[in-house]
């Protein structure tokens, strides 16, 4: 499928949205995100950008102490917390003549033919435009999964596959993948080999971690999708990393009999789609 320059798929974190401690939103953080995907759109790359965060700005307009720890008060979190969200990213593309649009998903609605379909054209129709970006978000009022593990990292590789982007960028704390001694890794080929280095750690308010992250890395370059795991605390890795520079570490898409590999691969272990 092929849209002009390509289309980008990115994915922001809990942790690289919220300021340290994640009780509140870094809205210098979502200025320098705009700044750069504002910039990718009007060169005619049409972008979609996997939000995290609902229920960090939950906590801070709620004025709690802590995030909560039962499920349901971390889903009136994310109710509470979606509007403020769309609010900061509203306000910070507003400045470069974008608008963004909201829509808040389920891995239901993915796995659902009907749905899924809905969701392709709204998405179609809204890049459609060429200045509008599409801001999507775990439905956490309602949806589990994604509030209990995961950070939308496998969502996004999802959207990714239904808007037939030409690449996939992960933004997080990290540097990118790292080996046993802490080297930052270029080029990965190997995805067996990428998941030997997950370590255990993760912020404390992010849900998923590098596991995840390699999870949702596997869907796209199994269907043909390159991705890029990027430090979202480095100004300029958005650019370099839509240019397929060397900034994180970047996920090569195998080819099989001299084509890219373009086969849907769900390593969640999903359901087949239903009607």
């Amino acid at each position: 499928m092929s849209h002009g320059k390509g289309r980008i798929v990115l994915k922001f974190g809990t942790g690289v949205l919220a300021k340290p401690g994640g009780g509140a939103l870094d809205v210098k953080q979502f200025r320098r995100f705009a700044d750069e995907v504002s910039a990718l759109v009007l060169a005619g790359h049409p972008c979609v950008v996997v939000s995290s965060a609902a229920i960090a700005a939950g906590v801070s307009v709620l004025g709690l102490k802590a995030r909560p720890t039962d499920l349901h008060g971390k889903q009136a979190c994310a109710a509470v917390g979606q509007p403020e969200l769309m609010r900061l990213y509203t306000d910070s593309f507003r400045r470069h003549g974008l608008k963004v649009a909201q829509l808040l998903l389920t891995h239901g609605d993915i796995d659902s033919r009907t749905r899924r379909a809905n969701a392709r054209n709204t998405l179609e129709r809204l890049l459609e435009s060429g200045r509008i970006v599409p801001i999507i978000n775990e439905n956490d009022s309602v949806a589990v999964e994604e509030v209990r593990f995961g950070d939308n990292d496998r969502l996004s590789a999802e959207v990714a596959l239904l808007v037939g982007a030409s690449r996939l960028l992960l933004l997080t704390n990290a540097s990118g993948l790292s080996d046993h001694s802490g080297r930052r890794l270029k080029i990965v080929r190997d995805m067996e080999k990428a998941f030997s280095y997950v370590r255990p750690e993760k912020g404390e308010y992010s849900v998923g971690g590098m596991r995840t992250k390699l999870e949702a890395v596997q869907i796209a370059v199994s269907a043909g999708i390159p991705a890029t795991i990027l430090d979202g605390s480095a100004p300029g890795q958005i650019p370099l990393g839509a240019a397929g520079a060397d900034a994180g570490t970047r996920f090569v898409v195998k080819k099989v009999s001299g084509k890219k590999a373009g086969t849907r691969v769900d390593s969640i272990n999903r359901a087949p789609l239903k009607s």
